[in-house]
């Protein structure tokens, strides 16, 4: 048999059944011929692996909007789509489009390991939104002000020695030290201890470089999903006992849960004791106090994996949103003429330097300008890059004049959506926090509508906490 294999009018036939299909594949009728794109993305889905894996698909994305129109295809049976209505078909609530298995590389290749972002059931998904909604509620995460202040605090102290004696003005690497902030707010609110990144500035126990790694390998190799499961294990294995990418985050998350719960105030909790603050000293619970919490109170529905989940999420959607969005503000907010002085004002008349240096939420929410500010600067640098794949369901749909049948995949990306002139208008492609003071109504609800920044529970709260308190 296997000198049979290994002949020549064998390996010729094998050769000619593979050519046939690869032609068959080119020259298939498309689900949706009437689609434009590069001709190379009817038949092959490594254009846009090619493309995420270059860091800039945003970029990519909107050139194809450019050139072909409101609705483009990037992949087999992948489109993209720019229109008023597609949002809330696609998205809104009680949406029938199942996320795309492109989700599946985002948490681990078995059936049981979900999390909120990737999990593709949607009645557990439902199930697990109710279990976690009050924990990240605004009403609760106000409480963790004292945790933000702290890192805050210690940030511009870094800030500071970076501008003072010999090192003052050398070039200082912002993106950086704001994902430094953000990862030591997310290990202080969800573990009561900070990891250390801005205490030394660098890149604790590889995190940061695993964290990249996790988002590189989820967003590449979800285009080709059954991958995921032999190259999940491969890394793994080759990496050793730390693992790679999303494991090595979820073994870093597992020795941060076990330091805690040797503390013993981690057995002083009841499950029926308040549930935001420790009942003995007022002081707020963290995050990974209050999953235990309802653990212990129901181990059934909430279960220690649910606990796991939780704070693995915090470190991957909640670390990497913030610093992304932090960033994005900074930056707009520095090359903007005008905007850092009008900014500065309001801050100094709605919080005199008298009344004490850190802003409350309450206070920043007084602050007109400072919310259009985070607003715009979200807008034009939303924290998702790439379409969020959806299914086409049953009975296929119609979405700006096409129609899209049943197993087709549509997706609306956040940087697209962002740039349509017919809801934000002509200067769409420009960094202007005033459209959002807008007094046209009607206007300003459009806009709403249509501001998607970031794309799940977690992300969406833990980011937009410490982007305004």
């Amino acid at each position: 048999m296997l000198e049979l294999l290994l002949s020549l009018p064998a390996l010729e036939a094998l050769v000619g059944v593979l050519l046939l299909a690869a032609i068959w594949r080119a020259v298939r009728p498309s689900s949706v011929p009437s689609v434009p794109g590069p001709f190379i993305t009817r038949f092959t889905n490594l254009w846009y692996a090619y493309r995420i894996y270059r860091g800039e698909f945003e970029k990519d994305n909107l050139e194809l909007h450019r050139k072909y129109g409101p609705i483009v295809r990037y992949g087999v049976d992948r489109f993209s789509i720019s229109s008023p209505l597609a949002a809330g078909l696609i998205y809104g609530p009680g949406s029938k489009f199942a996320k795309s298995d492109w989700y599946q590389t985002w948490s681990s290749p078995s059936p049981d390991a979900w999390s909120i972002f990737s999990d593709q059931d949607a009645k557990r998904h439902a199930a697990n939104r109710r279990q976690y909604q009050n924990t990240y509620s605004m009403s609760s995460l106000v409480h963790y002000e004292s945790y933000v202040d702290e890192c805050a605090d210690l940030f511009c102290q870094r800030m500071s020695e970076m501008t003072a004696g010999n090192i003052a003005g050398r070039p200082v690497d912002m993106g950086h030290w704001l994902q430094c902030y953000a990862f030591d707010v997310i290990g202080l609110i969800t573990y009561s201890k900070r990891i250390g990144f801005l205490d030394l500035g660098q890149d604790i126990s590889d995190v940061m470089r695993n964290l990249s790694d996790h988002l590189t390998y989820a967003s590449v190799v979800g285009v080709y999903p059954r991958l995921h499961r032999p190259l999940f294990a491969l890394r793994n294995w080759l990496a050793g006992a730390s693992g790679k990418g999303r494991q090595f985050i979820i073994a870093f998350t597992q020795a941060r849960m076990a330091a805690h719960q040797a503390q013993p105030k981690a057995h002083a909790i009841h499950p029926t004791d308040p549930e935001e603050s420790d009942p003995k000293t007022g002081e707020t619970l963290d995050f990974l106090t209050k999953f235990m919490r309802k653990h212990f109170a129901s181990p059934e529905t909430f279960t220690s994996y649910h606990a796991l989940a939780g704070c693995v999420s915090n470190m991957v959607a909640g670390s990497d949103t913030t610093s992304i969005s932090l960033s994005a503000v900074v930056y707009h907010v520095l090359r903007t003429p005008g905007v850092w002085g009008r900014l500065r004002a309001e801050v100094d008349q709605v919080c005199p330097r008298e009344a004490g240096r850190n802003i409350t939420f309450a206070k920043s929410l007084e602050m007109t300008y400072l919310q259009a500010v985070v607003k715009e600067a979200l807008r034009v640098h939303p924290a998702t890059g790439l379409p969020l794949e959806r299914v086409v369901p049953e009975g296929g749909v119609t979405v700006g004049g096409v129609f899209f049948p049943e197993g087709a995949t549509v997706g609306i990306n956040s940087w697209v959506e962002h740039s349509n002139k017919s809801i934000f208008g002509g200067d769409a492609d420009v960094f202007n926090p005033d459209r959002w003071l807008t007094a046209d109504k009607e206007r300003l609800s459009a806009m709403n509508r249509h501001w998607m920044p970031v794309s799940n529970l977690t992300s969406a709260s833990i980011s937009r906490f410490p982007d305004r308190g």
